[in-house]
């Protein structure tokens, strides 16, 4: 159950990143990946927190991650086909 409350609080993290960058439009690529390591560091922390194991919670970032990354890739693609 701590594994999966994890992988949901991580999707809200990775939601925020998304947010932010979104609101931040028209930054420079070199503050976008600075982001993208703040939030990554963020989403590291709460899983080490929460799991008290380093190989869960690379397991779970990675997971959270690739299946937001999946999720947000084929959102785009099904607005864009209907946009």
């Amino acid at each position: 159950m701590k594994t999966y409350t994890v992988f949901l609080i991580q999707w809200m993290v990775w939601s925020g990143y998304t947010l932010s960058g979104w609101l931040s439009g028209h930054d420079r690529f070199f503050f976008k990946a600075f982001m993208f390591l703040v939030f990554l560091q963020l989403a590291i922390y709460i899983g080490k927190v929460i799991l008290h194991s380093n190989a869960k919670t690379s397991f779970v970032t990675i997971l959270s991650l690739m299946s937001y990354i999946g999720i947000h890739l084929i959102l785009h693609e099904l607005l864009a086909v209907v946009g």
